[in-house]
């Protein structure tokens, strides 16, 4: 289960913020999204978010593990560095990480209220900031404790899409778009070149964007076109035989650290920064959880190996699946617990599923989520093999009950949200296993 919030000026912040409209908790078909509440709250907290340089990072899959990257490697450079990122898995405090670190929660707890007394004040007024939503509050939030700590770089990513993201008040130097998947396409557009436009919208005037994206591919021409509008600069990672996630997003990374070094960004001892700051070290610390997690727990007599990833759309899923492939634990036949939101693809999602070979139960975490029956019906519709249990944890449960008895493998994928509720229960297996075997 998600870990629980001890300090009580955090719960009641939040406890005030509940009040407001959070559409990552909701149905976002009525989605209206813009930057004007966002500006001027900000401007009545001293506008933080230009106390700080910036890389701002978008795309629909990596960009997460790409922003830990960074932080990890710019904090190896003596660097003082924040993130801010989202959704979190377990504990609010994921969202804001300072030097490595998750925020302290009484610390997060006052950048809330300091954002509190600016909606109330706007309020006050009638002035753009009295819409401001959940996530323009923590975002403004984030950016308080930047400036409050003395942050020198803040690793921004993005919530949804980019260009009119909360998150898009900053003035980048520098700007990352992982990549371009049909996600969110109620909001963002229905295709993988209306969504580029969108998540290209971060990148600012003479700065540089980073993409592995081609200018013959699709979401890529877009994003080209749209730097030589505004006269930044395109840097494209080379990904020659680099096979798996991990290694394409530090790739992205690495580059873009390479061209912190040409604007002249020395790491302590004078060396420019570069790609050269991710070592195995960085790799290691900036592991995030629900990406690509892998553990092993005993069950039916045998250790099951038990992957935990938030794929949320079919591509995601589909590079997923390629990776395990090849790791240890991850043969035999594949069960996956699954719990998909209602906005995503997830005839795509299962589509994919059937391609691999893994079979599913399907389960849900709350209304925004597509019924586990919904699911099954698109299941059945293509042969893949399935059943529904509408508990998270029982339906990991008989997924691993299964995977022991077949030689088999579990998966807990669909949602981040997911990821959250399962987590700690598959550590503590882990854990348990291996300290019966000292």
């Amino acid at each position: 289960m998600p870990m629980q919030i001890e300090n009580p000026r955090l719960i009641e912040a939040l406890s005030q913020l509940d009040q407001l409209t959070n559409w990552e908790q909701r149905p976002r078909g009525e989605m209206r999204v813009g930057l004007e509440p966002i500006i001027d709250l900000s401007a009545r907290l001293g506008n933080p978010h230009q106390a700080f340089r910036s890389i701002h990072v978008a795309g629909t899959k990596g960009k997460s593990s790409t922003s830990a990257l960074l932080e990890a490697g710019l904090h190896h450079a003596g660097i003082s560095v924040g993130r801010y990122a989202s959704p979190h898995v377990e504990h609010i405090s994921e969202r804001v990480s300072l030097n490595g670190f998750p925020v302290d929660e009484a610390v997060l707890a006052e950048a809330l209220f300091l954002a509190l007394d600016g909606l109330r004040a706007a309020r006050a007024e009638g002035t753009a900031a009295e819409a401001a939503t959940w996530f323009d509050m923590l975002t403004a939030a984030g950016f308080l404790i930047f400036r409050d700590a003395g942050v020198q770089w803040a690793v921004v990513e993005t919530g949804l899409g980019g260009r009119l993201d909360s998150t898009n008040i900053v003035d980048s130097d520098v700007s990352i778009i992982t990549n371009i998947g049909l996600e969110h396409t109620e909001i963002l557009g229905k295709t993988r070149a209306a969504i580029a436009f969108e998540k290209a919208g971060i990148i600012k005037p003479h700065s540089t964007v980073v993409t592995p994206l081609d200018a013959d591919d699709e979401a890529g021409a877009v994003i080209a076109k749209r730097a030589v509008e505004i006269e930044a600069r395109l840097v494209r990672p080379d990904f020659s035989g680099l096979k798996t996630i991990a290694e394409r997003n530090v790739a992205v990374a690495g580059a873009a650290l390479d061209v912190l070094g040409e604007l002249g960004i020395e790491a302590e001892g004078g060396r420019k920064v570069g790609g050269w700051l991710i070592d195995e070290q960085a790799k290691r610390v900036s592991q995030l959880p629900g990406r690509l997690e892998r553990f092993v727990v005993p069950a039916g007599g045998r250790a099951v190996a038990v992957a935990i990833d938030g794929a949320h759309v079919p591509f995601n899923l589909e590079a997923v699946l390629d990776d395990l492939t090849g790791m240890e634990g991850f043969a035999g036949p594949g069960i996956a617990v699954v719990a998909i939101a209602a906005d995503k693809d997830a005839a795509g999602f299962v589509e994919v599923m059937a391609r691999y070979g893994v079979s599913a139960i399907f389960t849900s975490v709350s209304d925004r989520f597509r019924s586990p029956a919904e699911l099954q019906a698109l299941a059945e519709a293509i042969g893949l093999a399935s059943e529904t249990i509408e508990d998270p944890q029982a339906a990991y449960e008989k997924a691993l009950e299964r995977a022991g008895a077949s030689g088999g493998w579990v998966m807990l994928t669909g949602s981040l949200y997911l990821a959250g509720l399962l987590r700690q229960r598959v550590m503590e297996q882990e854990m348990k296993s291996l300290s019966g075997r000292r």
